[in-house]
Parts: C-alpha cells; structure tokens; sequence
C-alpha cells in the first residue's frame, strides 16, 4: 500500500511538472485596422501530446448570451519550427493541431472586429478595443494556466489601457496568472485620454476614447467619492489597482464588469448637463458595484466558467438587480441626489414593474434562469412574457432592504446582507446558493423571508408598495387612482413617413379586438394616424367601453377593426416623505438611506 501511494505521489508530481512546464503566450498586432481586423499569434510550449485542441469563448460574462465569437476567426494555420502543421475545426469553436511530436506550436488567427458595444471587439483606424472572450482562444484542459500578451499597437498609437498586470520591463507586455483573469480583463489601445485619482487606497485609471466635454478633474473628485461609498458598504476594497475604459461616441450607454475593470458607453457630448452627467455617474456607481457583487459576492454557477456553453443561475435578480438598487444608493450617499430623488426614483421603479404585463407571468428567479434566451433576444411580444431581472431585482432589492431595517428596528440593513454574503464568498472561495443568500437574510434580520420569497423571488405577487414606503415613513399614491382613462394599448414606430404598430399589451383593448404587430396604421376615426394614436382627438375624447374604428393595411390588405377601448390599467406612484413620520418610521429610513 505504502508502494503504492509513493508511486501515485511520483506520478502526480510528474504530471504536475510537465504541466506547469507548459507556456503560453499571445502577441496582437493591427496590420489592417481600417478593415477592422486584429492579427493574433498564439505561442504554446513545453506540451507532450499527439495534438492539442484550441478553444474560442462562445460568450462573455456578464452577458448572458451566447455570442459565437469563433465566427469572427478567420485565416488560422499552426506551425512548428517554421513548418505548417496539420489541423481540422472538430467543433463550432475548437480548432485540433497535430502536433507531429513538435513540443512547441504557433498559432496564427485574425479577429474581425466591427460591432460597437462593452461586450464585443471593436477596431478602426483610431483604436483597438480587445474584449478578451472575443479575441484570445485557450488551449483545452488549461484554463488554469498563466499566459502573456503583447500589445503590438498601429503606428500612431502610444497608449494601453488594461487591469491586466504589465511584466516588468517589457513595454505594452502583461501577464494574466489565468484565463479567467484574461477573459476578465478588457484592453483598450490607441491615443485614449488617461488620468488617474486614488479613492479607498486604491489606484484609478479613467482611459476615455472618442473624446467629449467632460471636466477630467471634477470626474475625479466625483468618482472618488462613489468609490468610497460603495468600499464602506464591504469594508475593504479588492484591488491594487482598478481601469474604467469609457468609450464615448454620439450616442452610446451600457457597461460591462470585470474584475479590476469596466468599460463603459457614454454620449460624449452628455457630460455638460445635469441629467447626461449623473446619468454618467449612475453608470460609474453601478459597473464599480459589481467590484463586489457579482464579480467576487456571486452565484455558484458564476465562476469557474464554463466558455462553451450557457451557465445557468435563477439569481441575477441580486447580481444585476440589487446592483441597480444600490447604485440609487450610492448616488444618494455621494451628495448627487437628494432624499426626495432617490425617494421617487425607486417609486417609479415599481411603476415600471407593475405596468409590466409579462411580470405577472415571470418571475425574478425565473427572468434569470431564461436570460440565455430571452433578456438579450427581445421580441415584440416580450413586455408580455416576461420581465428584467434588472427591473424586479431592483424592486426587491427595495422590499428586501426595507424588511430588513423594519425587522431589525433600524439596526441593520440590506447593506449588511450584502457585507457578510461577500465575506462570506471570500471565506468559502465559491459562490452562493439561492438557500444560503436567503439563510443569511433570515440571519440578519431575525425573521423568516419564506413567504416573501415565495411572493417575490418564485412568484408574480403585485408590489405592496405602500406597505414597504410605509416602513420608511414615506407615503406613496398613484396619480393615476379615481381617473378613468381611455386606452388603447398599443406601442407604434414610424418608417419612412408611414406608422406602425410595434407592440400590443396584453389583455387591452388592442390586444382583445386584434389588432396586430407589424400593422400599418391609416387612421383611427377617419382621422389620419400621423396626428397621433393613443393620444389623438378621437381617443381623448372617448371614455373606457366607447367603441374607435381603427384603419389598417394589413399583409397589402386594407382593413376597419372595431375596437372597445378599456380602462388605462397601469400605475404613475408619486412617494413623498411623511413629516409626521413615527421615530420607528425614522429609524427605518435612516438605516435604508444609510450615511
């Protein structure tokens, strides 16, 4: 036995020594950026195998979609010691190189590079935006294994942006200690304006392409202050050093998180108005959010990553939903809004879920687990079907944090669940269950949250705003109570001078009568559809159970449909705060606000 065990020991110890003998290292260089195309050499040694198989990502975290990178690859050939190796494509994705007994192979591949988002590569003649999942392939069976990459710029070019750690005295050179890190970690290259600001002991890089009308030194002081207020929340902050690349173009928006980074879209123009500048701001608030929770505070079917397939989780609701909350809160505890505007931001939150039809169909858990498939591939009948995880997370990110501080008299706050989820995470070195995230909800708050779950986690339970406003002190009513309005129920979009239905409610009066997407709308009432619709003289003269005739051309086929008009069903809340709210009513809003 003792043999044996010493035999299993050597073996392991010579498997474990060839493999760390294996390198790996890539080189990008930009031959025709005009034509939107990264030239990649991948360079793999020290292997002992008959052939090794390269894997392209098919998606990029944080986007839950699968995208299909490898069908940007073209031109890939393998060689060794100058001489062309065979290879054969065995999957959509996988690329085999026989080796011939060759210990060390070199990779050639281009990336065409040519759809502008956070999400995907992006490369013209002013820059090079690699994201990782898009550009780098991984060789089977090692993602755990540290590789190197050399930014080889365009002529003209001076600058890389990336978290990625540079190797010591090897310019445009860094190294990643694996994949995970590399296809978390962006890079931007070109003549980006780059400056910096340190918040919570931590380094910051702002590398802003495209230009715009931003004010370098008061971003820095403002994102300095965001940063801050989301460090207090965890305690500490995760990184040495943290790269925001924000791509600012005429009209853009979105971001994408990483480890150590984000990028972000934004109108470069935006920056000199209240609205477009705290917009920005909220964007910062949000991506830096996911520093904790998502990136490092996540669900356990987030990490280790499976880069061929979907990765399944029913809670995005917290990962991108409690992330939406909180960076309300961030706001308002940096200075940018007041009590008043967070107050009825998060009120109009609820709107929009309540007059969302499909959020009486699905639920958060179940928005999550169907984002693969349904959240990034829309369809004109998905505000019917189902609802954002983003949108009902936040809603009951809201519910929850105020259950937590009514529970707990003002003592605790969601703030806390997220503070020992995170430290959690960070003990155990996995994710979290949906059991264990709501174990420790209970744990904080002293209460059982089985039957809120089941309301507003598994289930299509309407909001109880009032009840939870009402923890806080605030009171909430709906503009829209003892109106009747006439509805109709239809969204429509105008081409080329002509007016079209592009969405029906459920259960309106459209809906009902049948009128249809696609639709060409003539006129309702014999009054021409371009003066208006939903708000034309014929519908705001006319009372719920009044009967229009709608005019449409249909497949080339001009028809009349009669249609009953209904009620207007949805919700506008307006939320104030009481002034005679109880010192239990205070305590409650003091905790959910927080300092």
């Amino acid at each position: 036995m003792k043999k044996s065990l010493a035999g299993l020991v050597v073996l392991l110890a010579m498997g474990m020594t060839a493999r760390s003998q294996v390198k790996i290292g890539f080189e990008v260089s930009f031959k025709e950026p005009q034509a939107h195309y990264a030239e990649v050499e991948m360079n793999i040694s020290g292997l002992n195998k008959e052939y090794v198989d390269v894997k392209m990502p098919v998606w990029a975290p944080g986007s839950y979609l699968v995208r299909e990178f490898a069908k940007q690859v073209e031109g890939f050939n393998a060689s060794a010691a100058g001489k062309s190796l065979k290879f054969e494509k065995v999957r959509k994705n996988i690329w085999r190189v026989h080796l011939a007994k060759a210990a060390a192979v070199k990779i050639n591949y281009r990336v065409y590079a040519f759809e502008i988002s956070v999400r995907t590569p992006f490369i013209d003649d002013t820059h090079a935006f690699l994201s990782s999942t898009g550009i780098f392939m991984y060789p089977e069976g090692m993602l755990h294994l540290p590789s190197t990459v050399k930014i080889v710029p365009f002529k003209g070019w001076d600058k890389v942006s990336t978290g990625l750690e540079p190797v010591s005295g090897k310019k445009f050179t860094y190294r990643a200690a694996d994949f995970d890190i590399l296809f978390d970690s962006p890079i931007e290259v070109g003549n980006q304006d780059v400056f910096e600001f340190k918040a919570a002991g931590v380094k910051h890089e702002v590398a802003m392409y495209g230009g715009g009308n931003y004010d370098a030194a008061r971003l820095k002081t403002d994102m300095a202050k965001i940063v801050e207020k989301a460090t207090a929340v965890y305690g500490e902050n995760p990184n040495k050093h943290y790269t925001f690349i924000v791509h600012n173009y005429e009209k853009s928006g979105g971001g994408l998180e990483h480890l150590n980074s984000t990028v972000l879209g934004a109108s470069r123009n935006q920056y000199n108005t209240e609205k477009g500048y705290l917009g920005f701001l909220s964007l910062v608030a949000h991506e830096y959010h996911h520093l904790w929770n998502v990136k490092r505070l996540r669900p356990v079917a987030l990490g280790p990553f499976d880069y061929d397939n979907e990765n399944y989780t029913t809670n995005l609701w917290v990962a991108e939903g409690f992330t939406a909350y909180y960076e309300n809160k961030f706001m308002l505890r940096a200075g940018f809004i007041s009590p008043e505007v967070f107050v009825q931001t998060l009120a109009k939150a609820v709107s929009d879920v309540e007059n969302t039809p499909g959020a009486k169909i699905q639920s958060a858990a179940a928005s999550s687990y169907d984002a693969w498939i349904k959240y990034y591939r829309p369809n004109e009948n998905s505000n019917n079907t189902g609802v954002s995880y983003y949108s009902k997370g936040e809603v009951v990110g809201l519910l929850m944090d105020l259950e937590i501080a009514k529970a707990t008299g003002g003592t605790k706050s969601l703030d806390d669940v997220m503070k020992a989820m995170y430290l959690q995470c960070k003990t155990l070195k996995r994710g979290y269950t949906d059991a264990e995230f709501k174990t420790m909800v209970e744990k904080i708050s002293g209460i059982s949250f089985t039957d809120f779950w089941a309301k507003y986690v598994n289930g299509t339970q309407e909001t109880a705003y009032g009840q939870y406003f009402g923890y806080a002190g605030i009171k909430v009513r709906n503009e829209n109570e003892g109106k009747s309005t006439a509805y109709l129920g239809i969204a429509s979009v105008k081409k080329e001078g002509r007016i079209f239905i592009s969405a029906v409610s459920r259960h309106s009066a459209a809906w009902v009568d049948g009128l249809n997407v696609n639709d060409e709308l003539i006129g309702v009432d014999g009054i021409p559809a371009e003066l208006g619709v939903e708000k034309s003289a014929s519908i705001l003269g006319k009372k719920p159970g009044d009967i229009i005739q709608v005019d449409v051309i249909r497949d080339g086929f001009k028809k009349t449909i009669p249609v009953t008009l209904k009620a207007n069903p949805n919700i506008n809340l307006l939320a104030v705060a009481d002034e005679n709210a109880s010192p239990e009513q205070l305590k409650v809003r003091a905790a959910w606000m927080g300092k």
